[in-house]
C-alpha cells in the first residue's frame, strides 16, 4: 500500500535566520499593540478600537475641535490636578500624623528633614487651589458658550457637584497644618453652619465634634479628605468624562455660523492628533507647576492657639465671599436662603435656558452673539460696580436693624433686603425681555451679574477687610 504523502507541520515555527529576532523596545511595544503599528488614519482606526483610549475619546475627533482658544485645556488640567494631589496625597500620608500634638510638628519635619518634603506639599498645596480656580473656569467656559445645551443637561449637573467635592476636599484639606491660619479659618467657617435653622448647630457639632474645633474635628476632616472624597470625585469625574466621551464634544463656532453638519466635518484620529495635543499641554502644565511650588512655598503660620485668635480672623479665600456676606445680611439668609437660590439657579439651568426655535441654536458661539458680548462686558462692570458700592453704603450709612427697631432682624437685615434685591434682579430680567433679549442672553446678563457680585465680595473680604472686619484699604493694614 503506498504511503501517503506526508505534510510539513506548519504549526511549529521555523528556525529565525540570526540576528531577526525583536529588540527590546519593539517586544514592549508589541506586549502593548499586539499588531504593527499601522501609518495609515485607517489603520490606526481599527487599532485603537480596543484600546484603553477610547474610554475616554473617540476613534477620531472633528477637527475644529482641537482649538485649543475654544476649551483652553481646562477640563484637562483639572483632571491632571487632581492626578498630581492624588499622587502627592498618598506620599504626604507616609509623613502626616493627624493629631493635634503632632500634626504641625510632622508639617514642620515634612518641610526640614525629608527629602524634596517641601515641594510635594507645596504642590499638593498649589494643586488644590489651582484645582478649584480650574473647575470655575471649565464651568464658565462651559456656560459662555452654551455647552451645556442638550444633549449635555446632565453633564452639567454632574460638573456641579464636581464643583462642590474640589470646595470640600479644599476646605477639609485646610485643617491639616494646625496652624493658626489653618485653625482659625476652619472655626470661622464651620460656625457659618450654626446659622442653618433648625439643624445647623447638630451638622456643625457633627464635623467638629465638640464646642470647638480640635482633635476630632482634624481626625474627622483627614478621613473624610483622604477616604471619603477623593474616591467620590474619581467615580462621579469617571462618569463625567464617559459622558462627554457619549454626548460628543460642543465645537466652536464663529459668530452668526449656522451649526455644524457633524457628517461633513473634517476628521482626524485620536491618536496621535488629540492625544499629541493632551500630552504637551499636560507635560507644559506640569512644569510650570513644578516651576511655581518650587519657588513659592505653602503658607505655614505659627502653631495652632485657641486661646489667641488673630484679628481679623477670616476663613479660607473661597469661603469670604460668604463671611462678607454674612457682614451684610441675616445669618440665616447667608447660609440658606441665598446659596439655595443660587444653587437651584445652577441646577435648573440646562433645562430652563435653551430656546426651541432651531434659529436661537448658539451652542459653540462665545457669548451667544455680539449683543451677548456688549451684555457679558456691561454686566461684569455692572457687577463689580453695583457691589462695591453696596458694601461701601452699608459699611458707612445703610444700617436697616438702626433704621427699622420694632422689627425682628431676621426681617429689617433679611427678608428686605434679600427680598429687594431678588425684585431688582426680576425687574431687571423682565426689562431685558421688552428689550427683545432672547432667553439665553438674558441668562448670560443676569448669571454674570450675579457672578461679578460674588468674586467682588471674594475680593473685599480678602484684601479690604482689617481688624475687627473693618473696612480699610490693603496697604493700610
Amino acid at each position: 500500500m503506498a504511503q501517503p504523502e506526508r505534510v510539513a507541520d506548519t504549526s511549529v515555527e521555523q528556525e529565525k535566520p540570526r540576528g531577526s529576532t525583536p529588540g527590546l523596545i519593539s517586544r514592549v511595544r508589541r506586549s502593548i499593540w499586539r499588531e504593527p503599528w499601522p501609518q495609515d488614519d485607517r489603520g490606526r482606526k481599527r487599532l485603537i478600537l480596543n484600546d484603553l483610549i477610547l474610554h475616554l475619546h473617540a476613534p477620531t475627533v472633528p477637527k475644529r475641535a482641537l482649538q485649543l482658544t475654544y476649551s483652553y485645556g481646562l477640563g484637562l488640567l483639572a483632571v491632571l490636578l487632581f492626578a498630581v494631589l492624588g499622587f502627592t496625597g498618598m506620599l504626604l500620608v507616609f509623613v502626616y500624623t493627624p493629631t493635634t500634638d503632632q500634626a504641625y510638628a510632622s508639617v514642620l519635619e515634612l518641610r526640614s528633614q525629608v527629602w524634596i518634603g517641601a515641594l510635594v506639599r507645596n504642590m499638593h498645596h498649589w494643586s488644590g487651589n489651582l484645582l478649584l480656580i480650574a473647575s470655575v473656569l471649565h464651568l464658565l467656559r462651559v456656560f459662555y458658550t452654551a455647552a451645556f445645551h442638550p444633549p449635555r443637561e446632565f453633564n452639567w449637573l454632574l460638573g456641579l457637584s464636581l464643583l462642590l467635592l474640589v470646595a470640600l476636599s479644599n476646605f477639609t484639606g485646610y485643617l491639616m497644618p494646625w496652624d493658626q491660619l489653618a485653625y482659625w479659618a476652619t472655626t470661622i467657617s464651620t460656625s457659618m453652619l450654626s446659622y442653618i435653622p433648625v439643624v445647623g448647630e447638630s451638622i456643625r457639632e457633627f464635623f467638629i465634634g465638640g464646642p470647638e474645633v480640635g482633635e476630632f474635628t482634624l481626625r474627622t476632616f483627614f478621613a473624610f479628605h483622604i477616604a471619603v472624597l477623593p474616591p467620590l470625585m474619581l467615580i462621579i469625574t469617571s462618569y463625567h468624562l464617559w459622558r462627554v466621551r457619549k454626548d460628543s464634544f460642543s465645537l466652536p463656532r464663529a459668530l452668526d455660523e449656522p451649526p455644524p453638519n457633524r457628517r461633513k466635518l473634517e476628521r482626524v484620529t485620536t491618536v496621535p492628533h488629540l492625544v499629541n495635543l493632551e500630552i504637551g499641554f499636560g507635560l507644559l502644565a506640569l512644569v510650570l507647576l513644578i516651576a511655581w511650588s518650587t519657588w513659592v512655598d505653602a503658607p505655614l503660620e505659627n502653631a495652632a492657639n485657641p486661646a489667641h485668635p488673630p484679628n481679623p480672623a477670616k476663613a479660607a479665600w473661597y469661603f469670604m465671599g460668604f463671611q462678607e456676606l454674612l457682614l451684610h445680611f441675616h445669618p440665616a439668609f447667608v447660609t440658606v436662603a441665598i446659596p439655595g437660590l443660587a444653587a437651584l439657579g445652577l441646577l435648573l439651568l440646562p433645562y430652563l435656558d435653551p430656546d426651541p426655535r432651531p434659529e436661537q441654536d448658539v451652542v459653540g458661539i462665545w457669548f451667544r452673539s455680539r449683543r451677548g458680548r456688549r451684555l457679558a462686558a456691561l454686566n461684569l462692570v455692572l457687577g463689580v460696580v453695583v457691589t462695591a458700592g453696596w458694601v461701601v453704603l452699608d459699611e458707612y450709612w445703610l444700617d436697616l436693624p438702626a433704621l427699622l427697631p420694632f422689627l425682628p432682624t431676621a426681617v429689617s437685615n433679611g427678608f428686605i433686603p434679600v427680598g429687594a434685591m431678588v425684585g431688582v434682579l426680576a425687574v431687571y430680567y423682565w426689562w431685558l425681555r421688552r428689550r427683545g433679549i432672547t432667553r439665553s442672553e438674558r441668562n448670560l446678563a443676569l448669571f454674570t451679574l450675579l457672578f461679578m457680585a460674588f468674586v467682588t465680595l471674594t475680593v473685599v473680604g480678602v484684601f479690604f477687610r482689617g481688624e475687627n472686619m473693618a473696612l480699610v484699604l490693603p496697604w493700610n493694614r
